[in-house]
């Protein structure tokens, strides 16, 4: 997934806007506005770094809005320009100690800007890094690693990219790009004939033509069901490995299968390991913890 530079503006201002407010009030009291720094954001841990170009735009703009405040003011002489080294790119991994950015001009910019850009890769690289962590675990199994919908609203594009970076892929990005036809679904259609599962995969046919099909089985009837009605990938939900690998056989290579439910870093090998050719994981989005990533002034 490729992030928009429009879309990565909004949001790196809609930050700034919610943080500044009317104004950064420590730095702009006590740092005089000639004042200039270098500051270096480093890593410290061991982490996949996403989100690199949110940190740089972060700085970027708030320099810039100092500037123009400067040119009001009549004093553009006393307003240091910003120079930014981006030492690392998104999707590589690092270890601690690393720098990722160097950042060198206005004092009060790098300051005003600090939470912002690190917000922005600190949450966004934990994705990243605890995507990769699953994918390490499924390594030479042939299945890959899913994301979901289980995103921060609003930052589901951003947090998909970041699964990206960490070497997982995406699953679809809303309600609008795939068929996912879920169990509520078939409850809803419990009297359809032949089966709740082929009514609705023949309705969705009708409908969206050309998007792909996924059924979630929670048992192996409902799995064979969906193989026999024609759906494109097949989610089995919370089957032990055993059931997993008999729905592998039952469904015959006629479907994609996409495991999901109880997956964790202590299971997900065993999962994989049963011929499913995906595996979701909720967690990576909505669990993953913010990687420790700080920004130091040099002295």
């Amino acid at each position: 997934m490729e992030l928009t530079a429009a879309e990565t503006r909004r949001a790196v201002r809609a930050a700034l806007a919610e943080d500044l407010g009317g104004g950064d009030v420590t730095s702009l009291a006590t740092v005089p506005p000639a004042a200039k720094s270098v500051a270096l954001m480093n890593a410290r841990e061991p982490l996949v770094v996403a989100g690199i170009h949110f940190a740089e735009l972060a700085f970027r703009e708030v320099a810039a809005k100092y500037a123009r405040s400067a040119v009001i003011r009549k004093d553009r002489s006393h307003q240091p320009p910003m120079k930014i080294k981006r030492l690392v790119r998104d999707g590589q991994r690092v270890h601690a100690g690393a720098t990722l950015l160097k950042i060198s001009g206005s004092s009060r910019a790098i300051l005003s800007a600090e939470r912002v850009a690190l917000n922005f890769v600190q949450r966004l690289s934990g994705v990243a890094t605890a995507t990769a962590q699953f994918a390490d675990a499924v390594t030479d199994t042939g299945a890959k690693i899913l994301d979901t919908r289980k995103t921060t609203p609003g930052w589901r594009r951003f947090e998909k990219y970041a699964v990206a970076c960490g070497g997982g892929k995406n699953h679809r990005l809303g309600l609008y790009d795939l068929v996912l036809i879920k169990d509520n679904h078939l409850v809803a259609l419990q009297n359809e004939k032949p089966n709740a599962i082929a009514a609705a995969i023949a309705r969705a046919r009708e409908q969206f033509p050309k998007l792909k099909i996924e059924v979630e089985a929670d048992t192996l009837e409902q799995a064979a069901q969906a193989a026999e009605a024609g759906a494109d990938i097949i989610l089995l939900d919370n089957m032990t490995p055993a059931q997993l690998r008999r729905a592998v056989k039952i469904i015959r290579g006629r479907a994609q299968i996409e495991a999901s439910g109880g997956v964790n870093l202590k299971t997900v090998r065993a999962i994989a390991q049963t011929g499913v050719d995906f595996i979701s994981v909720g967690a990576i989005t909505h669990s993953a913890r913010a990687v420790d990533i700080g920004l130091d002034f040099e002295t």
